[in-house]
């Protein structure tokens, strides 16, 4: 069974940073290819960035390319995004998510909000 955590999560000033983390309990996690999503009030979710089991590949969404970083650790079980630059539109609640090629298993999100 796979679980994954989100924290990381808060209140800051445009153009700060924040750290989010997402940890998954279950043991297949480094066959996984693990995501962060993000939604807004009255807004679809919307895919932020992903990367590959084994770090080879990452993606990003282009309103972050170049502003936010993914890595991973497989040692801890841990997903990373770091968000540099944020904006006022980046406030959403951002969810980790991971699957065997396409995301089936999700967390329940940690909310960013971005000030101006």
């Amino acid at each position: 069974q796979v679980q994954l955590v989100e924290s990381g999560g808060g209140l800051v000033q445009a153009g700060g940073s924040l750290r989010l983390s997402c940890e998954n309990s279950g043991r297949t996690f480094s066959s996984y290819a693990m995501g962060w999503f993000r939604q807004a009030p009255g807004k679809e979710r919307e895919f932020v960035s992903g990367i590959e089991g084994d770090s080879s590949t990452t993606y990003y969404g282009d309103s972050v390319k170049g502003r936010f970083t993914i890595s991973r650790d497989n040692a801890k079980n841990t997903v990373y995004l770091q968000m540099n630059s944020l904006k006022p539109e980046d406030t959403a609640v951002y969810y980790c998510a991971a699957g065997p090629g396409q995301y089936v298993y999700w967390g329940q999100g940690t909310q960013v909000i971005v000030s101006s």
